[in-house]
């Protein structure tokens, strides 16, 4: 791909592109499209079964993306209205009924700043971020997916989906944030998942388990619930700080840096948020002696809750035989 800014750019472009077509794939067709400026990327979810049903479960705001790479994802889009709502979801169902489509399906868009829309692809399957999807409607996709390939109705109509409050999911990877996210393969040596209310863990690793070299370096998936947008980053903040995955490097401490940065909090996103974010973080001035202190008190923090304490009376008998830091840390 070539982004042409100016007549003058154009022909450089189109050799360039055509040659490496031609290379790479023994065919020097290109096609041209309009270029969209920080755009959004923003998602349709779509159930249709074999009868001819079809509904739209509202959209996630895809937009925070590393390398084309969705990282974090939420629902509802803090820029969505009903209005937009209502003609971006017509326009999914219309775009699944045309290619005759059944089963879950995820229609893309592009948003520009001044809220047109365009189509971008159509995913014919259920993806990494359905989650925040289902906690927000309260719909179980998979067991959609099950009853559609069996041939049975949806049973609920588009009148019937409704969206209540909003969810955010944090795609946790085995790379270093600090190394330009080079994978982070190793034994998992110490494993503590958040939990509470709200919180929603999708995972297959555990303590002991060995991350292999030869696939994608996903860990997990940390998804939270809330009655508001706010709630939710601040629910995320308190299960990122909970969550711990020793022996190996990951991106929590990125996720804990982005869920306190103004722009995020304030929904002020778009695809190019992460690269901005990360040519702010590598600017930030190196540790100094106060972090290096606070290093130290972590491990001592550390230790003390691997070695017990002495309960102090007035707390919940579960505190008491639990961790007493997790206890007071949550109030």
């Amino acid at each position: 791909m070539r982004l042409v800014r100016s007549a003058a750019e154009t022909r450089s472009a189109f050799s360039l592109a055509t040659s490496e077509a031609a290379a790479s794939f023994k065919d020097p067709s290109i096609y041209v499209e309009k270029y969209i400026d920080r755009p959004r990327h923003i998602e349709i979810q779509l159930l249709g079964d074999q009868l001819g049903n079809m509904v739209y479960l509202g959209e996630r705001e895809c937009s925070l993306q590393r390398r084309h790479q969705k990282v974090i994802e939420e629902c509802p889009s803090p820029m969505m209205d009903p209005a937009l709502r209502l003609k971006m979801g017509e326009t999914a169902v219309a775009i699944a009924r045309a290619a005759g489509y059944f089963n879950a399906g995820t229609v893309e868009f592009l948003v520009d700043q001044d809220r047109n829309f365009y189509f971008l692809e159509m995913n014919t399957r259920l993806q990494v971020e359905h989650p925040v999807t289902e906690l927000v409607t309260a719909r179980d996709l998979v067991h959609q997916q099950i009853k559609i390939a069996g041939g049975e109705p949806l049973g609920f109509g588009q009148e019937d989906v409704s969206m209540h409050g909003a969810a955010i999911e944090c795609r946790v990877y085995a790379e270093d944030p600090n190394a330009n996210f080079m994978p982070s393969p190793g034994l998992i040596t110490g494993l503590v998942l958040p939990s509470g209310p709200g919180i929603r863990n999708d995972s297959g690793i555990y303590e002991g388990w060995d991350i292999p070299v030869f696939y994608d370096s996903l860990l997990a998936k940390l998804a939270v619930w809330a009655e508001t947008r706010e709630e939710a980053i601040c629910r995320l903040g308190r299960a990122l700080a909970e969550y711990s995955i020793e022996g190996v490097r990951t991106t929590l401490e990125f996720f804990q840096d982005i869920v306190v940065d103004p722009d995020f909090r304030s929904g002020h996103l778009d695809t190019g948020f992460i690269d901005r974010f990360l040519d702010a973080r590598t600017r930030t001035v190196a540790p100094d002696s106060t972090t290096s202190t606070l290093s130290d008190l972590a491990a001592v923090a550390a230790a003390i809750h691997l070695a017990g304490v002495t309960p102090t009376s007035g707390e919940p008998p579960a505190a008491q035989r639990k961790s007493r830091w997790k206890y007071l840390g949550r109030r």
